[in-house]
């Protein structure tokens, strides 16, 4: 008797769908073990609701958004995501860059990534109270500008219920602390979870 051996290709089907994440210190844990993370966090709530999705953090601690830019496309390649979470502009507010460099990277980054059909979440930062209302205004407006111009998915206050809190600060009134990280992971989940939705219901029409 011959036994004939059929090897069967992992198909697309079924190959992990990425989540990358494009951000700073405030998504790199900073000050934190990273295992306390939203990005972790969010990796173990994909595991248990959405199995098949792995969340690629490639967050860097002092990343501006023209450095995040730089790193975009290489990344974009190496991992070929579904859907890139981008969350970065904290620290282009704090060293007080140009209103109009921080919107064109952050439409450059969003423009790059839609010429490899990556689907892209916009997470808003607004800066400490002592930048001033009038400054924070404006700079929390670009995130809904760029959102509103392509048309994408937009968390508008990543630190929402969070930067308000001394508790939930760590001492340099700027990064979230280890307790806080529930908070940021629920308020990116508010708009991630319709995007993994309409995901999976692409692939599954495929």
């Amino acid at each position: 008797m011959i036994v004939l051996l059929v090897l069967i290709a992992p198909t697309a089907a079924s190959a992990r769908q990425v989540i990358l994440v494009l951000g700073d210190s405030i998504s790199s844990a900073y000050g934190i073990d990273k295992e306390q993370g939203w990005v972790a966090l969010l990796q173990q709530r994909l595991d248990s609701q959405y199995p098949g999705w792995e969340v690629i953090n490639a967050s860097v601690s002092g990343d501006t958004t023209r450095t995040g830019l730089k790193r975009l496309a290489p990344a974009l390649d190496a991992h070929r995501p579904a859907i890139l979470i981008v969350e970065l502009g904290g620290n282009d507010g704090l060293r007080g860059l140009p209103f109009s460099e921080i919107r064109e990277s952050l439409s450059s980054i969003v423009e790059t990534a839609r010429q490899r059909d990556v689907q892209v979440l916009l997470a808003g930062i607004r800066l400490p109270p002592n930048y001033g209302e009038a400054y924070n205004s404006i700079f929390t407006g670009i995130y809904s500008e760029v959102a509103g111009k392509y048309d994408i998915s937009l968390v508008p206050q990543l630190m929402y219920q969070v930067a308000e809190k001394s508790e939930l600060m760590q001492e340099d009134g700027i990064h979230p602390t280890a307790e806080a990280q529930p908070q940021l992971l629920e308020n990116v989940w508010v708009e991630l979870e319709s995007m993994l939705d309409s995901v999976s219901q692409a692939k599954a029409g495929d």
